[in-house]
């Protein structure tokens, strides 16, 4: 009895969207996931590992391929080249599965899909690799090697060069090849970590606390995130540990008033409200609270960002969590808005970027880069800074953080805005971040968290003073 469902059908109409409709893998693999939520968890954990895998081996599969096929990867018909990329991924990376299975479900699966004339094809290609993938000879040359070995585009690895040794290159494109955790952060408003940690066990869930924070734990073991009681009632929300450090680096004051410029889905605005929400707490428990006709002046943070859609997704996370001193408004960040002149204490600028630090998440986002996407983005970025930063009061703070590890966006965007804007000046966040990260702060007070060597996303982050 054929199964009205087949797994492998479903990872190659993925990859078909990422590979040549333009597709984010991130997002289609989550719209497909919630759709067939009804599958058995063996089985989207299948449809995850190989679309994750293929899209993070491409570069090596392509070469492996080529190796073995008369036609070259890039002259395949879409549809065969990526049933075969599926394939040699789990030839290369799935020893529970059979070769032979591999090999005879992708036969099948291009007769399915109307390629009957090429089942020979796809058998003959497939029995070569199985035969000879123990055998696959690398690039001698040290670059090339890590080019094809870890599917890193070899303009990437010549940007890396100017800022890294190429022993800090191989650990970090060895970490993005690894299975990346689920790092949650405590709702602290809601419940303390101690009671959460005891909520998401009695739910099955296997959570362990991240060293760098008390209130971030990585979580496994659980079928569906959002299924999970803990995570309807707002007991805890999705991040980085990396983006956690803005809101550590930022540390908001009772009172505060906060812009996050650029801010779905909203995790760093949520999780200032919440430490303002605390300072506060803090501050009424000292018996200090401002007098009640002073009451509009506690903090609130203002979450912006460029669509609707954006924005509907914050006010989502804003009502999950039940926060009350947070908005959500659309606004372009790159246009300035005269009313948010001096008003902020602290301004967030999370901003677009190549990501380059989060390949391990999103795998096709190294594909999609390009030096002249990064330089145009540097631009990008420089414009909304320069619009932003007029919104600090002085005595105020404007941090600049990207998820990317590529210099031009992160410390020469820190460079170019200290040589404009004199009226700011670095401040060092040593002191804001955990012991563990304080030797790694750079010079100017920044830091550049890095896959490998630091346990996170590739992240940077910079906190800017406007001064008195």
């Amino acid at each position: 009895m054929t199964k009205a469902v087949n797994e492998r059908e479903i990872v190659l109409a993925i990859l078909m969207e990422v590979t040549e409709n333009g597709q984010y893998s991130h997002i289609v693999l989550r719209d497909v996931l919630s759709k067939y939520q009804y599958l058995e968890k063996r089985e989207r954990a299948f449809i995850t590992r190989v679309t994750e895998g293929t899209l993070e081996h491409m570069i090596e599969i392509d070469y492996i391929l080529n190796q073995f096929s008369k036609v070259k990867v890039k002259k395949m018909k879409p549809l065969i080249r990526n049933l075969l990329r599926s394939a040699v991924y789990q030839i290369r990376y799935m020893d529970r599965i059979p070769d032979r299975a591999v090999c005879s479900e992708s036969v099948k699966l291009a007769a399915r899909r109307g390629f009957s004339g090429l089942k020979g094809y796809v058998n003959g290609v497939l029995r070569s690799v199985i035969r000879g993938i123990d055998e696959i000879r690398y690039p001698e040359d040290p670059d090339e090697f890590l080019s094809v070995r870890y599917s890193c585009p070899r303009w990437i690895i010549d940007l890396w060069k100017t800022s890294y040794d190429r022993n800090v290159i191989e650990t970090v494109l060895k970490e993005f090849q690894k299975e990346t955790p689920v790092t949650i952060r405590c709702c602290l408003n809601r419940t303390t970590p101690e009671q959460l940690k005891t909520r998401l066990e009695q739910e099955g869930v296997t959570a362990r606390q991240h060293p760098y924070l008390p209130y971030a734990f990585v979580i496994s073991g659980y079928d569906y995130l959002e299924g999970l009681s803990a995570f309807q009632e707002g007991l805890f929300t999705v991040q980085d540990i990396s983006s956690m450090m803005v809101g550590e680096s930022a540390d908001p004051h009772a009172g505060d008033y906060v812009i996050d410029v650029c801010a779905a889905p909203g995790g760093k605005s949520l999780h200032a409200a919440e430490k303002i929400i605390m300072a506060e707490r803090m501050r009424k428990a000292e018996k200090s609270m401002m007098p009640e006709e002073n009451e509009s002046r506690r903090g609130h943070v203002e979450a912006r960002d460029l669509t609707e859609f954006k924005v509907d997704l914050i006010r989502e996370n804003i009502e999950r969590t039940g926060l009350t001193n947070i908005t959500a408004a659309r606004m372009d960040a790159s246009v300035s808005d005269a009313d948010s002149c001096g008003r902020a204490d602290i301004v967030i600028a999370d901003l677009p970027c190549s990501g380059l630090g989060v390949f391990g998440k999103k795998p096709d986002l190294k594909y999609k880069a390009s030096p002249e996407g990064i330089e145009s983005l540097v631009q990008l970025q420089r414009q909304i800074l320069s619009c932003v930063r007029e919104y600090v009061k002085p005595g105020g703070a404007l941090i600049y953080s990207t998820c990317t590890i590529s210099p031009e966006e992160n410390r020469g965007n820190v460079r170019w805005f200290l040589e404009q804007y004199p009226e700011f000046a670095a401040d060092d966040i040593r002191e804001k971040l955990c012991p563990q990260l304080r030797d790694s702060v750079n010079e100017d007070g920044s830091i550049q968290f890095l896959p490998g060597i630091h346990k996170s996303d590739g992240f940077f982050i910079a906190r800017l003073v406007r001064k008195k």
